[in-house]
């Protein structure tokens, strides 16, 4: 086997070998300069054969030839609408109905078109199911505080109460969808709150995290009080000192009974008034996902080893961490307004 060489490029003989990039412009070069076939190969460094194939191919305005699709582009677009209208359903169950629609392709020609289209499969956000005056009142609520900077946020002591469990089991079913697709109404799945169950309740501001309160019972105003007294205020204390600040909670029935309000009246603290299944304005809610990502290789017993686990995991939440979170709180705002009052991807 005889191998010539340039500062270029290589032809074996017997066997072209693939031209780059610089070969292929040098060609084109030359050829448009009416040089020979033969002078062509010998400054671009391959076989004659190459260079005559590649000029003919340019000539011709044609790629390489492959073998032909077995759907067509009607065959696709059904595959398409298909999956838009049932994008819960797996690629088997999504194959099955294509070629029922008369379509002759196999499982891995389905899974490819798919992905051809832009779908991939991906665990579907969870939002609350908003209604229309439920829109109009965070919409509202939004341009409200639209002129609110990150310091007059950092100045606001959020809280929640969220659910753990011993094991986080499977995250459900997966959605199809395309990219920016996570918010549309048919990729959502949607959440019910206060599920029967024991809640950790927990305040932030942008200084850190305050103690946390591990509820026994179910919530009601009277319980709700004595988290207030024994862990929201010592939390304030700890979080803003001897400076004013605003209390958060959402619109829970403990946390909106008269007697609450009363309380919170009495003792002095402003409440920030709060619209309606809005966790994604919360940026408590994003903390207490950062402690279940850290947890969830973790597989506490029984319940004092889960508290436990819960404890040292909100212990080495960083200030740093609290004051990125409030400082996206411009940022909600805005996507809210954007969105119409609808879920954001917060």
């Amino acid at each position: 086997m005889v191998f010539q060489s340039s500062s270029i490029g290589y032809t074996i003989m017997g066997k072209t070998a693939d031209l780059t990039v610089v070969q292929k412009t040098t060609i084109d070069t030359l050829h448009k300069e009416g040089k020979t076939q033969k002078v062509i190969a010998k400054e671009a460094g391959c076989s004659q054969s190459s260079v005559s194939k590649h000029i003919n191919r340019e000539a011709k305005g044609r790629k390489r030839c492959g073998r032909k699709k077995c759907t067509s582009k009607r065959d696709n677009r059904t595959l398409e609408r298909i999956v838009k209208q049932n994008p819960f359903k797996n690629v088997g169950e999504i194959h099955k109905e294509w070629t029922a629609a008369g379509v002759s392709a196999s499982r891995t020609t389905t899974h490819r078109r798919m992905k051809d289209m832009g779908f991939c499969c991906r665990i579907p956000c969870v939002k609350p199911l908003l209604n229309h005056r439920q829109h109009q009142k965070r919409l509202a609520w939004a341009k409200e505080k639209q002129d609110w900077t990150a310091g007059e946020w950092s100045k606001v002591m959020f809280s929640d109460e969220s659910k753990f469990c011993i094991s986080f089991g499977n995250q459900g079913p997966r959605v199809w969808r395309k990219r920016r697709e996570a918010l549309h109404p048919r990729c959502l799945k949607s959440s019910v709150k206060f599920p029967q169950s024991v809640m950790v309740w927990g305040a932030m501001s942008s200084a850190g995290v305050g103690p946390l309160c591990f509820l026994r019972s179910r919530v009601n105003a009277a319980t709700y009080q004595e988290v207030l007294e024994h862990f929201m205020l010592p939390a304030a204390d700890q979080l803003f000192g001897d400076a004013d600040f605003i209390f958060q909670q959402d619109l829970a029935p403990a946390h909106s009974a008269k007697a609450t309000s009363t309380w919170l009246k009495d003792h002095g603290i402003p409440v920030l008034n709060w619209p309606a299944n809005s966790p994604d304005l919360n940026p408590i809610e994003n903390l207490w996902g950062i402690v279940k990502k850290k947890m969830q290789y973790t597989r506490p017993n029984n319940s004092e080893e889960l508290k436990a686990t819960i404890r040292a995991t909100w212990a080495i939440i960083t200030p740093e961490q609290c004051h990125r979170l409030i400082d996206s709180m411009p940022r909600r705002i805005a996507a809210v307004i954007q969105a119409k009052g609808g879920p954001t991807k917060y």
